[in-house]
């Protein structure tokens, strides 16, 4: 049994997260977060998914993310966990929202899927803002999981704001051109369920 799991963010990636300077407004982090989808899809490094968490009132980057799933052999390597995953190790706590810490959110290029809304939910963020809808997602082939009908009000129920639809269009070309160039649909069992 190997007993680490090593999963490397492509060199382009952590280049564009370090020239990332504060940005002030949803949508300027989720142009930001979607042109991380845009060149994940372009470079071949993973799928067309892309998240990041950022301190809400100073719009510093803490932690981003693309969907690594094949490159990494890892089913729940997707953008939204890899992200939540590396700012709770940037910020040393399993509790992104514990006291002392600046609030952040998750900004996600679609909204989450199943296993990304558990992570959501247990990761301590304060909001979450998505671009394209996982019926965008599940159009181009992907499945989303079950999940609840209401997953956004599930999450303000536990005191996370949801935003949705910012950038959707750019968000969904991504998607479009991910399928146009033949990427690969990474559902266990070809997608049967």
């Amino acid at each position: 049994m190997n007993a680490v799991l090593h999963i490397d963010l492509p060199d382009w990636l952590t280049q564009a997260c370090a020239e990332c300077p504060p940005l002030a407004s949803e949508a300027e982090r989720m142009a930001f977060v979607v042109e991380l989808s845009r060149r994940n899809v372009e470079t071949r490094s993973g799928g067309p998914f892309a998240a990041a968490v950022f301190e809400i009132d100073s719009g510093r980057l803490v932690a981003a993310a693309t969907n690594l799933v094949v490159a990494s052999h890892c089913s729940a390597a997707h953008a939204e966990v890899l992200a939540l995953s590396f700012a709770q190790q940037s910020r040393g706590d399993h509790d992104l929202g514990a006291d002392g810490l600046p609030a952040v959110e998750l900004v996600g290029s679609c909204e989450p899927c199943a296993m990304c809304l558990g992570a959501i939910g247990w990761s301590g963020v304060r909001r979450v803002v998505c671009a394209a809808t996982g019926t965008d997602a599940e159009a181009i082939g992907f499945d989303e999981g079950p999940k609840p009908a209401d997953w956004s009000g599930e999450l303000r129920r536990r005191g996370i704001e949801v935003v949705e639809g910012v950038l959707r269009a750019e968000a969904v070309a991504v998607l479009l051109t991910y399928r146009q160039l033949g990427g690969l649909i990474y559902n266990s069992r070809a997608g049967s369920v």
